[in-house]
């Protein structure tokens, strides 16, 4: 079982990514095929924070507050956040019929990349209907609210696939974590890019330094008192705030 207390995770092209941060200088890096595996091997962990979307609408032409919130925050930067799809739209096997239920429940077709995530949210969405005790801690993320937070509330300048991008996020995460080289080096070497990019292990590790900035007290959330949808869970964002009690 992994040692590590706090865990970010990504989704990535070979399953889901994660970083695991522990006590002293222990941080472990990892890929796995389903959530499920992800979650019972880091089955002690004090805080797991994703890049999906978790509670989610089943009714009401309304998107969620939480990424209408994400976007008015980041700006430019804003296009980077899909609207969720209604949780219907996770027993469709085609775009086709997922952008018609969509649009028959909200109002509005789903995108191609919202679609091409469909099934890493459905893994979790059944895991926390299965395992209803890792709702608490298992949280939602979205990296580029997480770089905004840790920038001082500013959101990033450059796109996350470019150079400049990738050397502007390094630089945030190496105020917080001084292995940010050493591991982001280390995945390099040891994954093949279609099988892990460099944006899903800085988007790992932001979510890894957030959990463990932000446990137990110092996470915030988008909205600020979030709603939770028809089976309990938040619809939230959640990110790091120094300030928060």
């Amino acid at each position: 079982m992994g040692d590590g207390k706090f865990v970010g995770v990504d989704g990535c092209p070979a399953g889901w990514f994660s970083v695991a941060l522990g006590e002293g200088a222990f941080h472990e890096m990892k890929v796995f095929s389903t959530f499920p595996d992800l979650v019972r091997y880091y089955h002690d962990a004090a805080l797991i924070l994703v890049d999906i979307p978790i509670g989610l609408k089943e009714d009401g032409l309304e998107e969620r507050r939480c990424d209408k919130a994400a976007r008015h925050i980041l700006g430019r930067r804003g296009s980077s956040v899909f609207p969720a799809p209604v949780r219907q739209v996770l027993t469709e096997s085609t775009y086709e019929a997922a952008s018609r239920t969509n649009h028959r429940v909200r109002g509005k077709k789903i995108s191609k990349q919202t679609w091409a995530i469909v099934p890493k949210i459905a893994d979790i969405d059944h895991l926390l209907a299965d395992v209803p005790s890792a709702q608490g801690h298992v949280r939602e993320i979205h990296p580029e609210v997480l770089f905004w937070a840790l920038n001082g509330r500013k959101a990033m300048r450059f796109n996350k696939k470019k150079r400049p991008g990738i050397e502007e996020r390094m630089a945030v995460l190496g105020r917080y974590e001084q292995r940010t080289q050493v591991i982001h080096d280390d995945v390099m070497a040891r994954y093949f890019r279609k099988h892990v990019g460099r944006d899903d292990v800085l988007d790992a590790l932001a979510a890894a330094v957030t959990a463990r900035l932000g446990y137990p007290d110092k996470l915030a959330a988008l909205p600020e008192n979030p709603p939770t949808d028809a089976r309990g869970l938040p619809m939230e964002m959640v990110f790091y705030n120094p300030r928060h009690a």
